[in-house]
């Protein structure tokens, strides 16, 4: 079966909008997606800026709010910017990366995009994220305990690293089994075709 790697990070909102819809985009398109948390913060770091574009940039920024609300109504989805802009992510990826180990990463990202950019809550804040895990039936204090530990924190690390190592810039970016890269949520459908040719 064809595959495709979902980069995402927790504080971009276009990355919000493919979480939302590429479990059935993929499956429509017969490929499966591995989900693969990062953080942007070190990219961005090693390219000198201390903030997302969109806060360097005010023009881009005003534009991102108005795309993303335009996107976001035409699929229905509600939106709400965050307060403050960029979300502090750290904790919500370090738990994704749990989920990756053991399978509930899918349910559990889509409920922390979710929290922050359809209801506006803090995701920085550790009662929201035990919150969600209890929606899910998840053992919220063991989980957090082990997102805590060494091993996690290495865990994100490697995937961040491995983001850099393969050219990655910004989120979301989707990688097909090949090595194609394809950035921004706009290019979802460009990167299931690709899949399909590998298949």
């Amino acid at each position: 079966m064809p595959r495709l790697t979902f980069w995402y990070e927790f504080a971009s909102t276009y990355s919000y909008l493919s979480a939302m819809r590429i479990e059935a985009e993929a499956a429509a398109a017969g490929v499966e997606v591995t989900w693969q948390p990062f953080l942007l913060g070190p990219i961005f770091k090693a390219q000198g800026w201390t903030t997302s574009p969109f806060n360097i940039y005010p023009a881009k920024g005003r534009y991102m709010m108005r795309d993303i609300g335009r996107v976001a109504a035409g699929r229905g989805l509600a939106f709400r910017m965050p307060d403050p802009f960029p979300a502090n992510s750290l904790k919500a990826a370090r738990l994704a990366i749990v989920g990756v180990e053991d399978g509930w990463v899918v349910p559990f990202s889509r409920a922390v995009f979710t929290a922050e950019f359809a209801d506006g809550k803090d995701i920085a804040d550790e009662t929201v994220l035990h919150e969600i895990l209890d929606r899910l039936g998840l053992d919220a204090a063991g989980i957090i305990q082990r997102s805590n530990a060494a091993a996690a924190k290495e865990r994100l690390r490697t995937a961040t690293a491995s983001a850099q190592a393969l050219g990655i810039f910004g989120a979301p970016t989707f990688v097909t089994a090949d090595g194609e890269l394809y950035w921004g949520d706009d290019r979802l459908e460009s990167a299931l075709a690709h899949a399909q040719l590998g298949s």
